[in-house]
């Protein structure tokens, strides 16, 4: 019989295809490093309450030192026969140290080991998210400052609704992933939980310090039950559904960025540098990599979906099942920092027609609604307002003019409240002007909104 770590009752092999189903080695191998981080944490502790002597405990750092070294490296072979990263570390460091390696999971189990090891993972990626998204808020902060004075239409059901700065639109997503640090930020709570010490589900009789782990780790604070520390996957799913999230704010983003990039539009141009050709039509350019972020969310989506099935029957405690959260998580994670990467260094290099942002204001009646403040401000009823601002707007349709096109005598029969002053009132910078309410987007409003981003950034 082949030697497992668990192979003391059994009589036959395990059969070569249940190997290869049952091993979770090519798929977590990358938690490697965390693996090794929590044993040499808990060979610390365990040298500090005198489970193990010091001068062993050192011994095996060192060893698991080596070992790290060599998997850096890619010198260590993995196998289905070892199972997962946990065995295969084991393994290498009795090549290091000899019999004395099977100390080394004395007081803990597979169980606790995992879950401390994709805490570790976890909390360490988070923060990297955190960090790029900052990043992606200095893009979105920096290309409102270059363009405070671009006015572009507002829509509204996808149809052109009132005028806004264009500045104003980017810094809505400028708010979008603030929310998203924040959950990330939030997140991070219930990540940072030391689960080491739980074991199989009961807990150990050894007396292991865990608090002592917790310090050594870096950890906030130490799971409170035996049995939900190993059977807790919440932070996976949490972690997961905030990332949908934000992958939904980017989607968003790149249905604007395609859009935008049409010839229908034209109010921008994508670099050269993030787009691509077609193989049959030479003229083509192709937003490519708007449309994969685009397409990317329903991955992220999907794992979020494949997480909370693995989950939503299990009973207490670990179950095997749950040797599936890792492919989710690490999708997610892989998906999420090459998406947010890649628009932190698209977005400075593309190209704004403001021209053709402002032509687009100046058609389809985006004026409709200052109209009928116009008249308010003179005494009339906002609901009558609306009712004459819609005549009006009918009669320009049937001759093919806009508002501002029709003449002051055309517009006295509609009310005799209209003087010429409704030509400057219902004017493009008027309208923007004049939307003072706190978050709106007058120029004012706008200067302030990116001014206060750029202290937030830079604090």
């Amino acid at each position: 019989m082949s030697e497992k770590l668990w192979g003391g009752r059994f009589s036959q092999d395990t059969d070569t295809l249940v190997e290869k189903f049952n091993a979770s080695i090519d798929v977590d191998k990358r938690l490697y490093a965390s693996d090794i981080c929590g044993s040499i944490a808990h060979l610390k502790m365990m040298a500090h309450e005198g489970i193990i002597p010091k001068d062993e405990a050192d011994t095996l750092i060192a060893g698991l030192g080596r070992v790290k070294a060599g998997m850096d490296k890619g010198e260590i072979a993995f196998s289905d026969s070892l199972e997962d990263i946990h065995m295969h570390v084991e393994e290498a460091l009795g090549k290091e140290t000899g019999d004395l390696a099977k100390k080394l999971h004395t007081g803990r189990s597979r169980n606790d080991q995992v879950a401390l090891d994709v805490r570790i993972y976890l909390k360490e990626e988070t923060l990297t998210i955190i960090r790029m998204l900052t990043g992606f808020q200095r893009a979105l902060v920096a290309m409102a400052r270059k363009h405070m004075d671009v006015v572009m239409p507002g829509y509204t059901h996808m149809q052109r609704a009132q005028p806004v700065l264009f500045a104003h639109h980017l810094m809505a997503y400028y708010e979008m992933m603030g929310r998203d640090i924040q959950r990330f930020q939030d997140s991070l709570k219930r990540v940072d939980v030391m689960p080491l010490g739980a074991a199989a589900l009961a807990g150990t009789t050894y007396p292991v310090n865990r608090e002592y782990t917790r310090q050594v780790l870096g950890f906030g604070k130490v799971s409170e039950n035996s049995i939900d520390s190993v059977s807790d996957r919440d932070f996976v799913m949490e972690f997961i559904a905030h990332a949908s999230i934000c992958m939904i704010h980017l989607s968003r983003l790149s249905e604007e960025l395609i859009l935008w990039s049409s010839s229908e539009f034209a109010f921008i141009t994508i670099s050269d540098a993030f787009t691509t050709g077609s193989s049959i039509m030479p003229q083509k350019k192709n937003p490519d990599v708007a449309e994969l972020v685009r397409g990317k969310t329903g991955r992220v989506v999907g794992n979020l979906v494949a997480i909370l099935t693995v989950m939503k029957s299990l009973p207490m405690a670990y179950n095997k099942d749950m040797q599936e959260d890792k492919e989710p998580l690490f999708d997610t994670v892989d998906t999420l920092k090459i998406c947010i990467e890649v628009y932190t260094r698209m977005l400075p290099n593309i190209m704004v027609h403001r021209d053709r942002m402002k032509a687009a204001c100046k058609q389809g009646f985006l004026n409709a609604t200052d109209f009928a403040d116009y008249l308010v401000g003179r005494g009339m009823a906002f609901r009558q307002a609306h009712s004459v601002a819609g005549k009006a707007v009918a009669v320009a349709l049937s001759q093919g003019k806009e508002l501002d096109d029709l003449s002051l005598e055309e517009l006295r029969s509609f009310s005799d409240l209209i003087n010429q002053d409704i030509y400057h009132f219902i004017c493009l910078d008027q309208m923007i002007a004049r939307r003072i309410s706190y978050g709106g987007t007058g120029f004012d409003n706008v200067e302030k909104a990116v001014q206060r981003a750029e202290k937030e950034l830079n604090s």
